[in-house]
């Protein structure tokens, strides 16, 4: 008797439990099914393109329109969900998400044929998300979800050495992408040595106390999951510097500047003054400036000397005549020169008249003397 209550019970059961999935999930009674079978999680690189896989099934039950949805799912339960491409009354909506216009696309020209894959192309990094694929087709409804990982290519390295590349320093070699999905990889190697070891993530090498050994050339890889770049470092380690030559150097660059200035002003300022002594000269020339006065003393010396020989060659006889000439024929002085013409002359000078005897007593000697025209010449 407890056998038998204990199927019926059991049969009661499971006759309510197929009648709930019924009424709640009448899709599970229908033959509608998703059939791809490929994996849900897909890793690529930013610009690339990538299909997104869902194949389906439909049976002779699903009567009802076929309606085909995908779907970015939002990390936020506060969000809702972003509808990136839709199938509805035997029509395409490739259009219906702006930030994936013309970027996404349905795998096959006609989805009713059991292909609701779509190609979506040109990625980015913000494409990256959960994507879900949904199939209805009345009474049956069937999703899939697929996990999109869009990774940024590390960019081009850039390498550099930090500090003095002298000999005995400590150099820093740094290796450093600006963009890229991490985690990134850096590895360090020398051309022609053995490979450096390096911090994986900051990509930096340490060269402590460097030598003339470790110049060369280095080579530094960034790399994740997607692809790696490469950059090349020529490091030279030069030796230390000689500070007493640099410093001599510099003083005598300094002396010699100097002196070439001092030589460039001694030059301009003996030109300035030439120019300024020419010019004065130059002022100083006037047209009214009377004759040297060299030549009259020269004519004024010549004349009393002349007056002088010729009293001593006169007579007693001629003296007195030559004291009563008339004094046209004397040289003027420089100071009847200067005389202003308003000035009449001053009466010339008589000589006293000297008898024979006293010029005999005085030691005077008689010569004969020429007579004389008025005008002075001989006659």
């Amino acid at each position: 008797i407890g056998l038998v209550r204990f199927c019926f019970l059991y049969a009661y059961c499971s006759v309510n439990i197929n009648v709930f999935f019924l009424c709640v999930c009448p899709g599970l009674a229908s033959g509608l099914e998703i059939t791809s079978t490929g994996p849900t999680s897909i890793e690529t690189a930013s610009g690339k393109s990538v299909k997104l896989d869902c194949q389906f099934t439909l049976a002779p039950e699903d009567s009802g329109p076929l309606d085909i949805e995908w779907s970015l799912l939002s990390s936020d339960n506060q969000n809702e969900d972003k509808v990136v491409i839709l199938y509805s009354g035997d029509r395409a909506y490739e259009d219906y998400y702006p930030p994936m216009k013309g970027r996404v696309h349905f795998n096959s020209a006609d989805p009713k044929n059991g292909d609701a894959s779509i190609n979506v192309t040109g990625l980015k990094s913000s494409d990256s998300g959960t994507y879900q694929c949904k199939v209805k087709k009345a009474p049956g409804i069937r999703s899939r979800k697929m996990l999109l990982i869009v990774m940024v290519k590390p960019s081009m390295p850039r390498c550099y050495a930090e500090g003095p590349t002298q000999e005995g320093k400590d150099i820093v070699l740094r290796c450093v992408s600006s963009e890229g999905t991490i985690p990134l990889q850096y590895s360090w190697e020398k051309t022609s040595d053995s490979k450096l070891p390096t911090h994986p993530v900051a990509g930096t090498v340490n060269v402590r106390n460097a030598s003339a050994s470790a110049s060369g050339t280095y080579r530094c890889t960034a790399s994740n999951r997607v692809g790696s770049e490469q950059c090349i470092l020529n490091l030279k380690v030069t030796p230390p510097p000689n500070t007493a030559g640099i410093i001599a150097g510099a003083i005598i660059a300094v002396l010699l500047i100097l002196l070439i200035i001092a030589i460039i002003l001694f030059c301009c300022i003996r030109a300035r003054r030439r120019k300024r002594y020419e010019k004065e000269i130059c002022n100083e020339i006037r047209e009214d400036v009377p004759p040297p006065k060299s030549r009259v003393s020269t004519a004024r010396s010549f004349t009393v000397g002349s007056q002088r020989s010729s009293l001593g060659s006169m007579s007693p006889s001629n003296l007195h005549e030559y004291a009563l000439k008339p004094q046209y024929d004397k040289i003027p002085s420089s100071e009847e020169f200067e005389r202003p013409p308003s000035h009449a002359p001053l009466p010339p000078t008589t000589v006293p008249r000297m008898g024979g005897p006293n010029l005999s007593r005085m030691g005077g000697i008689p010569v004969m003397i020429p007579a004389q025209n008025k005008d002075g010449s001989i006659v």
